[in-house]
């Protein structure tokens, strides 16, 4: 990480001096939660939405889409069709039973970590839920295109989880790594980057393949690449304008996250006016 000045010693005098030195001020070390709290708050909603889910009732392994639909969960009638558009919000914190909230919050905790001390609280938070939004959106629309003419009338499946917005995470560090504001020398920034990259292919060509899968064995498991897909371009999006918080004075960053913010809110709420036109046959 680069050399370090030494550290002053306290200059010692002699014992007829008449007094001594006071002692260094001691620094309070700060709790982890305190250097990453939009991590410790969106896990913590996650898993307190799962624990208030099964203490009502829902299975803990295997909830049905009513279960999940109750709480939550992302539907393209409900949404398009019912008004039901919190749903688009909602989702991003329900999820189909603990081993899909363990491996999605697994992910999250350590790319939110990451992320926390280049974009901000506000701008971790900030990215969870627009992203995700627009990955819920993208599948509302991809699941219309599907479904709206299947015999017999449309069925919309059920998306729930916070898969969208962990690869809306993703994909803004992509971006933010790239900069040169980072007091990180460029091979570290470079396998740090590239490790992120690795993450985001491999898991999306995981889903596309267990997708196929499901499509030609009919194995039952059921991945929404298209919230995916949507959250982790929006992710990109997000981050373009952005500057990273370490290396950047506040007022740059704080501008840049706003125009950020703004952007990204426009264009979610021009893709909503678009699909609150779809037909609903």
């Amino acid at each position: 990480m680069g050399s370090y000045p030494p550290i002053p010693q306290p200059e010692i005098l002699p014992p007829d001096a008449g007094y001594t030195q006071p002692p260094p001020p001691v620094r309070r070390k700060r709790p982890s939660w305190a250097a990453a709290p939009a991590t410790y708050l969106l896990v913590g909603i996650n898993c307190a939405v799962f624990v208030a889910m099964v203490l009502s009732g829902v299975s803990a392994g295997n909830p049905t889409v009513d279960q999940l639909m109750h709480w939550g969960a992302d539907n393209a009638g409900a949404v398009l069709f019912g008004g039901e558009w919190w749903r688009i919000v909602t989702a991003m914190f329900v999820h189909v039973g603990i081993l899909h909230l363990a491996t999605n919050m697994w992910c999250l905790w350590n790319l939110a970590l990451l992320a926390e001390p280049l974009m901000g609280s506000v701008g971790v938070v900030a990215v969870y839920i627009l992203t995700g939004a627009a990955g819920n959106l993208l599948s509302v629309l991809v699941n219309w295109i599907l479904y709206h003419n299947a015999p017999g009338g449309p069925v919309f499946p059920a998306g729930a989880g916070a898969s969208g917005a962990v690869f809306g995470i993703a994909g803004a560090l992509i971006v933010l790594l790239k900069s040169n504001r980072l007091p990180v020398p460029p091979q570290e920034l470079k396998k740090l980057r590239k490790s992120v990259i690795y993450f985001a292919v491999l898991n999306l060509v995981l889903g596309l393949s267990i997708s196929g899968g499901n499509l030609f064995l009919h194995s039952g498991l059921n991945i929404d690449n298209m919230a995916h897909l949507g959250g982790f371009a929006c992710g990109l999006l997000f981050a373009v304008p952005m500057v990273p918080r370490i290396g950047s004075p506040r007022a740059v960053f704080n501008r840049r996250l706003e125009i950020a913010i703004i952007m990204v809110v426009g264009l979610l709420v021009l893709f909503g006016f678009y699909l609150a036109q779809l037909p609903p046959q």
